[in-house]
């Protein structure tokens, strides 16, 4: 553990530092967009190039864990590592210039499919399911549905990039709960070596939001742009196709069932807010006969606030969401179901009144005046 606690220092001190140095150097060479769009919900011109920083806080991170003795077991295979870089040098430059020049979507869109493919075409896709070796299927459909996963995970992380602190949290409540999944089960199987791909993968990630969050907090002096929030959906989705690739499906016994499924519920669990504002968002467009990646202001964020949560407020309706949904899912394998449903029943409710508290408030000031 002292390792990958190590390895979320060094990236969230790195992230840090970089996003401090790009933000200075937006504003001092005003690369930042000088118009105010209808659907932003801050009031002055601020710098959306933040996942250029990430990028260099995840890039230094790795290139210092590869040089790390306790992880050489994980890059001694160093093609997924390449594959992983190279589609987060893709998705990095794809995002940063969207976030400089608004890109037309279906260029965007082919860029995500590129750095999809490049993923799972050098062996970071779905292989098998640690159910008692079921195999998705070729190599054919394995490529296809970890491409088209990988896309809607990222773009599904996009799309709720609206407020300060939003995504940087939501992603670190998720990965956190993902890594401890994946060191956990890490111990279960090989008992001797801890160390592997998608917990180095998720112990950079949490350093990336730890590092990033004090510079977008509410009032952001930054923002990661697509160029961040494509970025970090990227690699949430890399953090669970290599799990599903590196743990032995005939290591676990029939008691392991729903632990070894996992990997693939923990990413959608974690986002399913960001998963239903996106179907949301693609259904209403389409309805209207826009683009489904044109740009709106009715998000699940923005009508939150419409519905009378605060900046933070509606931040934290997100977090609580998130937090219930992927610790009651890591607890499936952690203890009893008893102790599952009483946590989910618990915590479910209480998002659901902080989520409706604004309506609450309204109906007792209502009453108050009658």
């Amino acid at each position: 553990m002292r390792a990958y606690l190590l390895l979320m220092a060094v990236s969230g001190v790195v992230t840090y530092l970089a996003t401090f140095l790009v933000r200075k150097m937006a504003v001092k060479y005003n690369i930042y967009p000088k118009a105010i769009r209808e659907r932003d919900m801050h009031e002055k011109p601020t710098p959306r190039i933040g996942g250029l920083a990430m990028f260099l806080g995840f890039v230094v991170s790795l290139v210092i864990a590869a040089g790390i003795g306790w992880f050489d077991i994980v890059f001694s295979d160093p093609t997924p590592i390449i594959a992983i870089a190279i589609a987060a040098l893709i998705i990095m430059v794809i995002g940063f210039l969207d976030d400089l020049y608004d890109l037309d979507w279906t260029l965007k869109l082919a860029g995500q499919f590129l750095a999809a493919g490049v993923l799972a075409w050098n062996g970071v896709q779905i292989v098998s399911l640690p159910i008692f070796g079921i195999t998705v299927g070729s190599f054919g459909v394995s490529f296809v549905v970890t491409v088209f996963l990988t896309v809607l995970i990222m773009n599904a992380v996009n799309f709720i990039d609206g407020l300060d602190g939003l995504v940087a949290g939501v992603v670190l409540i998720g990965t956190t709960v993902f890594f401890i999944y994946s060191y956990l089960l890490a111990q279960q199987i090989s008992p001797t070596n801890y160390f592997n791909l998608a917990t180095v993968i998720s112990a950079i990630v949490i350093g990336m939001c730890v590092g990033f969050l004090p510079h977008n907090w509410h009032t952001a002096k930054i923002f990661m742009g697509d160029g961040g929030a494509l970025l970090l959906g990227l690699l949430m989705t890399t953090s669970a196709l290599t799990v599903t690739g590196q743990i032995d499906p005939a290591s676990l016994n029939r008691n392991d069932l729903v632990p070894a499924v996992l990997p693939l519920i923990l990413p959608i669990s974690i986002l399913v807010l960001p998963l239903l504002d996106f179907v949301l968002a693609v259904v209403r467009r389409l309805a209207a006969g826009k683009s489904p990646f044109s740009a709106d202001r009715l998000h699940l964020h923005h009508r939150l606030q419409d519905f009378g949560h605060s900046h933070l407020g509606s931040v934290l309706v997100f977090y609580f969401w998130s937090a219930s949904v992927s610790v009651s899912c890591l607890l499936l394998f952690l203890t009893n179901i008893v102790w599952v449903v009483l946590f989910a029943v618990l915590s479910i409710s209480a998002s659901l009144i902080y989520t409706a508290w604004p309506a609450v408030k309204k109906y007792q000031a209502r009453r108050a005046h009658v």
